[in-house]
């Protein structure tokens, strides 16, 4: 394997160089020098020591990504392609950035206090965290730490979220102005926080704007994301539902499939909106009207802010990202 000194004298400039060269400190090296060294570093497949970078840095360049099973309803979040396409923009963003992602699962205190004390970690993401005990752990953590998807009254938390009460609401908003009065609400377990809260809250208002009762039959709750196809049989033996607004899209495409199992069309019989425009969303056929989220940005704003943090810049405390409606084949004006 190449060491330091040998792409330095391949590349006819000093070992310091090359060392700034991978520890991305542009500034200190012109741009055709850093193109030309990192080549080499590709050509020679150089992995740099991270135990003597550590050693002269202080910064172990790890990143921990924790995701507490507890706080997402015990759901398989991990088989959901939203969550995929989350971790892997984020390990991507962190390598751009010469940063390494570790992940685990955990349940409880003990096993977060665990990772604090063992991985000599640089900085945390955390995903989906509620306000609690887990969250107290959390909070007394030396280690710079973003949140994502939380909703915690903590001035001292960084978080980076989406517009989740507006995307509830102009989903709605956009069924009712296809003409559906009865609209099913369906998601996770609601908490009296979080994402899924708030586009309940959102669903809700939306329907007392425009001189809608709501229905608390219309709001079918799901332990699991799976359970979309079964919960689908069962919406097709209700006559009175229209269309049905499904807080993810995995859950949207489940339930499109249980409807029609049970000889249901989509949307001829019965509308579905999803929210999150997985990839798998178009491919359905029905095309599946969705909200969409920007995943790739919401991982590039974690990391970005949570960089920042490590290095002690100013970052602001709540990144909110934009939603938008997109209109497929799976919704029909009544």
């Amino acid at each position: 394997m190449a060491t330091i000194k040998d792409i330095a004298q391949e590349a006819g400039v000093s070992t310091v160089t090359v060392s700034n060269v991978i520890r991305g400190a542009k500034s200190h090296v012109s741009q055709k020098t850093y193109e030309k060294i990192t080549q080499l570093l590709e050509k020679h497949h150089y992995t740099p020591n991270m135990v003597a970078r550590t050693l002269v840095t202080k910064n172990s360049h790890l990143i921990g990504f924790i995701n507490h099973s507890e706080s997402l309803s015990k759901g398989e979040i991990q088989d959901d392609p939203f969550f995929g396409l989350l971790l892997r923009s984020i390990e991507r963003d962190l390598s751009l950035k010469n940063y390494y992602l570790m992940t685990k699962t955990v349940t409880n205190e003990a096993e977060f206090q665990n990772i604090c004390d063992n991985w000599n970690l640089a900085g945390l993401i955390v995903y989906g965290v509620f306000e609690g005990s887990f969250f107290n752990k959390l909070s007394q953590s030396k280690i710079p730490c973003i949140f994502i998807d939380s909703y915690i009254a903590n001035n001292s938390c960084y978080n980076v979220g989406l517009e989740d009460y507006k995307g509830g609401y102009n989903a709605t908003k956009y069924l009712i102005s296809k003409g559906h009065k009865q609209i099913a609400f369906v998601s996770p377990i609601i908490f009296d926080t979080g994402v899924v809260h708030e586009r309940f809250m959102g669903y809700k208002d939306a329907l007392k704007d425009f001189g809608i009762d709501f229905n608390q039959n219309n709001v079918l709750q799901v332990s699991t994301l799976s359970s979309g196809i079964a919960l689908g049989e069962k919406i097709a033996q209700r006559n009175d539902i229209t269309a049905v607004f499904a807080t993810a899209d995995l859950l949207a495409l489940g339930i499109m499939a249980g409807l029609q199992h049970k000889g249901k069309k989509v949307p001829e019989d019965i509308s579905v909106m999803g929210f999150d425009d997985i990839f798998e969303s178009h491919l359905f056929v029905p095309a599946l009207t969705t909200v969409r989220q920007d995943v790739r940005k919401k991982a590039e704003s974690a990391v970005n802010n949570l960089i920042d943090v490590i290095e002690e810049k100013e970052v602001e405390k709540n990144t909110i990202l934009p939603i938008q409606i997109v209109e497929r084949d799976s919704v029909k004006t009544i």
